[in-house]
């Protein structure tokens, strides 16, 4: 049986956003062409209009699969863990863990930023993480396991310190030992939010 349009459809698609993901994570969005991209996905340079307005249409494309993939990794290693305050710290150790995968560091962290505009990556970042980060704060807060304050400026606040500690890790020579350093300091804001 032969493939459907819708099928077919979909597979360029995704060949598209297989191969600029990694040839983005490899050398950069700025280093690599569409017609890499098209030539390394095995497809027309038509199909990539067809999905995609252009380059950076299609760079926020693969940014959102990476957002998508960060918070189901967050959700499976925090899922079974009813303690609302180890839910934010495994969470923080989660996110950690991601930033040392290159494809976060390279697109979710350096290249979506720079490329897309801060107001269009932080979009993407609020609609992936914000309602995550609030909905933890905030059983957190219902249990009494953190003090209880306006809850989505503290989860813009989390969020932006994980991000800076991202940063720092994606931009680091050695990228483990950035996480362990900042995984302290990351883990002492939570910290202080605890009920005593």
């Amino acid at each position: 049986m032969s493939p459907s349009q819708s099928e077919r459809t979909e597979a360029t698609r995704a060949a598209l956003l297989a191969a600029a993901r990694e040839l983005f994570t490899e050398r950069g969005f700025a280093a690599v062409s569409a017609e890499e991209v098209v030539r390394h996905a095995g497809v027309t340079r038509g199909a990539l209009y067809h999905h995609f307005r252009d380059k950076r249409d299609l760079l926020a494309a693969v940014h959102e699969e990476v957002e998508q993939e960060m918070v189901a990794h967050l959700a499976d290693r925090v899922a079974g863990i009813e303690d609302p305050y180890e839910v934010l710290r495994v969470g923080i150790d989660a996110f950690l863990d991601r930033c040392l995968d290159p494809v976060t560091a390279r697109i979710g962290l350096e290249e979506a930023p720079s490329v897309l505009g801060w107001a269009r990556w932080r979009e993407v970042d609020a609609k992936y993480a914000l309602g995550l980060v609030t909905a933890v704060l905030e059983a957190a807060m219902a249990a009494g396991a953190i003090v209880r304050q306006p809850v989505t400026p503290l989860a813009h606040l989390l969020i932006a310190a994980s991000g800076e500690a991202g940063l720092l890790i994606a931009a680091s020579d050695d990228p483990r030992a950035a996480r362990d350093e900042v995984r302290g300091p990351l883990v002492a804001l939570i910290e202080g939010l605890r009920v005593r």
